[in-house]
């Protein structure tokens, strides 16, 4: 089936003011994504900064201040996609930057640990409405034969935040402690929602359907949730344990009742339709498996700077950032090639180049540190990787979608990566939570699930057939 689709157009969207200037779009509904994309990054530094303060608190169960905030953002983000398209993407965008900028205060004055963990997940809401209705706004402004550069450049503002976001915030930590590292979220959701009232246009889908149904929204939180739980908690109850085999064998139960229910239900809280596409499914497939090599990658290195090698936090924060800065340019390379050839080769050379990067690693890493001749190299084979893949699956899961599923498609491709990034971190803090400081072992088992993770992604990379956009095209395959 064919659609024709108008960016930004009223053939399914009614735009209200006029279409908006594109380039505006993407600065206004980048910032809140950077301050996501920050947000992330500096929790991770500040991670032994929390643990220090809630002493009483276990690392294995403060690490839910990172999982509940994941779990609860990607089970909300197909429910908001669903809910931008009918209501409106500019408003749900700026109830969600409202509702995260709050909630940032909020976790920044949290008393205890459970108070945050409940702050972080509503924190989580916000960033769940903010997501897919940033990336659909900038999908309805600019025209095809753009949208991989805009994307690209999407993905890079999330690259820079995750550059300056561990140097910026162990300094602030090292400072005046963690708290203030949610306070740097306030200035910038205050200025994008002052600013997006007037710049944005609204726009919404012209025949309004129901919202997901709420058994399988349920089943959407309840699934992940015991998938991390079990990951988790396996070294300590045991591989084999009744609880372990229980808690993940539920979780698989679970996810095949919501695949029956999406199948069955008239408002489905993921559209099984859209899969139907070969390239949608092969990059939510590839998004799966590198955002658990990506945020075990980030939250990995960070913890084995500081207790292996023995850096401190601001020294860690500071190391780090050469990596991620190196995203930045080559993110917008892959926009350029993308533009012209396509997305396979990207896809592939970086899903090599972020394994390599973990082999170099695996191989010669010890506990003497070794920046210059071997963390600094890796580093920027990484930023290779992430800045090759991450706006390149973008891409190709926007590709094919419908102008009136814009927030939904994207979303749909959101809440999978948020469910690897939960695996990614609960896969690091079951690998290496209680190992002891100094000790190079553990991580070798994250340094696997590194490579492993990029050359699956490379090999899923290839398989993909986007052929290079065209200027004037408009026709949509579905």
């Amino acid at each position: 089936m064919t659609a024709s689709v108008q960016p930004g157009g009223p053939n399914r969207n009614t735009v209200e003011g006029g279409a908006p200037n594109p380039w505006s779009v993407l600065v206004l509904t980048s910032l809140p994504i950077f301050a996501v994309s920050l947000d992330t990054t500096v929790l991770y530094v500040a991670f032994r900064d929390l643990q220090r303060t809630f002493r009483s608190v276990s690392a294995v169960e403060l690490s839910w201040v990172l999982n509940a905030y994941t779990i609860v953002f990607g089970a909300l983000l197909v429910t908001a996609g669903r809910l931008a398209d009918r209501v409106g993407r500019k408003r749900t965008f700026l109830w969600g930057a409202a509702i995260f900028t709050l909630a940032s205060a909020l976790c920044g004055l949290a008393p205890s640990a459970g108070l945050l963990i409940g702050a972080r997940v509503l924190q989580a809401v916000g960033a769940a409405m903010l997501m897919p209705t940033s990336l659909a706004l900038i999908l309805a402004a600019f025209p095809r034969e753009k949208r991989p550069m805009a994307i690209s450049i999407w993905g890079a503002v999330g690259a820079l935040a995750a550059a300056v976001g561990p140097a910026v915030g162990s300094a602030i930590v090292q400072s005046v402690g963690w708290r203030w590292t949610f306070y740097l979220n306030l200035p910038i959701g205050i200025f994008a929602l002052l600013r997006a009232r007037t710049r944005i246009a609204e726009s919404a889908e012209a025949a309004q359907g129901r919202l997901p149904d709420a058994l399988g929204v349920a089943l959407a939180i309840a699934s992940p949730a015991l998938l991390a739980l079990g990951i988790i908690e396996a070294r300590a109850w045991g591989p084999a344990s009744f609880k372990t085999v229980a808690t993940l064998g539920g979780s698989m139960v679970l996810l095949a009742i919501l695949i029956v229910e999406a199948s069955r239900s008239s408002a489905p809280v993921i559209d099984l339709t859209l899969f139907r596409d070969r390239n949608y499914r092969l990059a939510n497939w590839a998004s799966l498996v590198f955002s658990i090599a990506f945020s075990g990658m980030f939250f990995g290195l960070i913890l084995f700077m500081t207790q292996v090698w023995g850096y401190s936090i601001l020294a860690t924060g500071l190391s780090m950032t050469p990596g991620p800065l190196s995203v930045i340019g080559f993110a917008i390379i892959a926009g350029r090639v993308a533009t012209k050839r396509g997305h396979r080769g990207l896809l592939l050379v970086g899903g090599i180049a972020f394994a390599m990067a973990a082999l170099l690693l695996l191989l010669f890493v010890t506990e003497r540190p070794a920046f210059l001749l071997l963390f600094l190299p890796t580093a920027i084979l990484f930023g290779m990787g992430v800045g090759f893949v991450l706006p390149s699956l973008s891409s190709v899961a926007a590709h094919g979608l419908p102008a009136d599923r814009f927030a939904l498609g994207v979303a749909v491709n959101q809440a999978i990566r948020q469910v690897g990034s939960m695996l990614g971190v609960a896969f690091v803090v079951a690998l290496v939570a209680r190992a002891s400081a100094g000790t190079v072992l553990p991580f070798r088992g994250v340094f696997t699930l590194l490579v492993v993770g990029g050359l699956l992604t490379g090999l899923l990379g290839s398989l993909v057939r986007t052929a290079p956009l065209r200027s004037g095209e408009k026709a949509v395959e579905l």
